[in-house]
């Protein structure tokens, strides 16, 4: 297996992968971190916010101005955690946490970018944008074929300016045009959404510091989510439900987001309800209309679903 997945539902994109014996691909921070110990500072938060400039400091030297953004300086396993506005004087006495950052509030599109790079050069792009469901919960995310010509000069200068030395794959998240996380590794929950022979590139820049894809035929790709309510122990939906929602028109894939044997405590969810599958395709409509055959298997009492009432997605 040529990438080093712990999400057994992701292990499909990479099975039957040829890989060098020796070449290791990350798709967790932690890993990435051991095996890059030249470039690992890029998880340091606080670092990645004054290499751009921007205004920030650790927990301990208060804010000029408010509101500023804080979280931890590190936060390998994601999700959010403690990270949230201060907005006065009073809310950062009340937050102070150690090892805990603030920095200037950002506004603007909210962007995660994956970038193959070469020595410090970016080669290849992909963006994607999330549609909001609440607390922490993203209805589908849109996985964007159109490039952006201004986002990936200001990260491919950056890129330039701090990562020489570095090939493999980075994820950004941006907002506004500037960096809030940077990883290295790439978006796992979407490859093939990325193009046949994309993770067979993949292997080929760790293996040989090369980077060579045709991606003259990308498309808007989809990844549609369904969440259920906090609380619940879940099971994953028999085969006739999986085989019927593989068989929808445009749809490339589906991951049941969650281990039955683990309690639901021990999985790492947003705060606003737990993850139960994820829906990969090419059309959104197609995708949404697979998600409703995904919720037959749950109680309706169980599922956080989106307001169908005002979304077009499901009038199609």
């Amino acid at each position: 297996m040529p990438i080093c997945e712990a999400d057994p539902w992701r292990l499909q994109y990479f099975a039957n992968i040829s890989c060098p014996e020796h070449v290791r691909i990350p798709t967790e921070d932690s890993d990435a971190y051991l095996w890059n110990p030249s470039h690992n500072w890029i998880y340091d938060k606080l670092r990645i916010a004054l290499s751009q400039g921007l205004e920030a400091a650790p927990h301990g030297v208060p804010p000029s101005r408010y509101p500023v953004f804080s979280k931890p300086v590190f936060n390998l396993k994601g999700m959010g955690v403690e990270s949230g506005p201060l907005r006065s004087p009073q809310d950062y006495e009340s937050h102070y946490r150690p090892g805990h950052m603030w920095m200037t509030m950002l506004h603007g599109e909210h962007i995660s970018t994956d970038c193959a790079v070469v020595d410090g050069e970016a080669r290849w792009w992909r963006h994607t944008t999330g549609v909001p469901l609440s607390e922490g919960m993203f209805d589908y995310w849109i996985v964007h074929a159109a490039a952006r010509p201004q986002l990936e000069d200001y990260l491919g200068r950056w890129l330039r300016t701090h990562m020489r030395g570095y090939t493999g794959l980075v994820n950004f998240e941006t907002i506004g045009g500037r960096i809030i996380e940077c990883h290295m590794r790439f978006a796992d929950q979407w490859p093939d959404l990325y193009g046949a022979g994309w993770v067979e590139a993949a292997v080929r820049l760790y293996a040989e510091g090369l980077w060579q894809f045709d991606d003259s035929h990308r498309r808007d790709g989809y990844s549609v989510v369904l969440f259920g309510r906090h609380g619940h122990r879940y099971r994953h939906p028999p085969k006739e439900i999986v085989d019927a929602v593989l068989r929808s028109p445009s749809v490339l894939s589906l991951q049941n987001t969650y281990h039955e044997d683990r309690p639901p405590e021990a999985h790492a969810m947003p705060p606003g309800g737990f993850r139960l599958a994820i829906i990969n395709c090419t059309d959104l409509a197609a995708g949404s209309r697979a998600r409703r055959i995904l919720e037959k298997h749950y109680p309706p009492h169980q599922l956080f679903l989106p307001d169908r009432e005002h979304s077009a997605v499901y009038s199609a």
